[in-house]
């Protein structure tokens, strides 16, 4: 067994924890628990795989125990990002069973959950595996869940997109259209942000690209271009025309069963909100050691 090495920031997780403990303890606390278990009773379990997949947030599980009581010791078997398969076990939890039992939801829903996530993540890594692209979530996220998520991306061997909308700029349909045309709506942005900050820009046809590509102030302003809702044959035609001047992002109707065929287009990135927004949960179970 291995012990816990946090892939995020103590200060920013415990908040969260905190949060989903008090909405399930509310004034009363765990009444089942608190009134059929001794105080004194210790346990060991194990969070073991119902299912195969990758694991993400063994770390908010964690806390999940550790504030319900420090003594419990919780002992990491498999880690980020490593892949499980049924029967595998994730954790190993030893001390006061009431802190156990009553940490025991709040753990598994955010496991599971995050896990679930990793996993999706790296269903579609593996089907552009044979490419040069490379998966990358959305701003599509669970409220307040953003980074724990983004982290699940980075365990199932994807690649994070902006994570907010202060880190980047995106300019999408809206803003071209009250800026008056793209090539405005790119110097208007340009001129609005500090040097070190990226500039994407959204087209949904080969004619708007066109007209980014024909300016060479455009170019030099732009990082990458989204390549929103394109067909394979449109994709590939555009990454020709781009010829490694911009990275090339593609976006819309992502799916496991048309990713590849995405990717073999030739982009450098395909950005997916669902596996963020729509992974299933990763089945994970609390067996008692006897």
């Amino acid at each position: 067994m291995t012990t816990l090495s946090t892939a995020l920031p103590t200060t920013l997780l415990e908040p969260l924890v905190r949060q989903a403990l008090a909405e399930d303890l509310g004034a009363a606390g765990d009444l089942t628990t608190n009134s059929i278990v001794p105080a004194d009773h210790r346990s060991t379990f194990r969070v073991v795989a119902r299912q195969p997949g990758v694991i993400s947030g063994v770390e908010v599980a964690w806390l999940a125990w550790q504030m319900l009581d420090p003594a419990v010791r919780v002992d990491v078997v498999r880690g980020e990002g490593d892949a499980v398969a049924p029967g595998d076990v994730v954790l190993e939890v030893a001390g006061p069973t009431r802190a156990l039992l009553t940490g025991e939801r709040v753990a598994l829903n955010l496991l599971g959950h995050l896990s679930g996530v990793a996993t999706a993540t790296a269903h579609l890594a593996a089907a552009v595996a044979h490419t040069q692209a490379r998966i990358a979530c959305t701003r599509k996220t669970t409220p307040g869940l953003r980074a724990l998520e983004k982290a699940a991306v980075r365990a199932g061997g994807g690649v994070n997109h902006r994570f907010g909308l202060y880190d980047a700029v995106l300019i999408k349909d809206n803003h071209i259209a009250i800026a008056g045309s793209l090539p405005q709506a790119i110097r208007r942005a340009r001129g609005g942000v500090g040097h070190l900050v990226s500039i994407e820009v959204e087209v949904d046809t080969l004619e708007q690209l066109a007209s980014v590509l024909a300016d060479p102030e455009l170019v030099a302003a732009v990082r990458v271009v989204l390549l929103d809702n394109m067909s394979p044959a449109a994709l590939r035609e555009a990454v020709g025309m781009v010829a490694g001047r911009l990275v090339t992002e593609a976006s819309g109707t992502v799916t496991a069963a048309t990713v590849a065929a995405i990717a073999e287009a030739g982009v450098d990135l395909i950005s997916s909100g669902w596996i963020t927004h729509s992974a299933p949960v990763l089945d994970l179970g609390l067996d008692a050691v006897e």
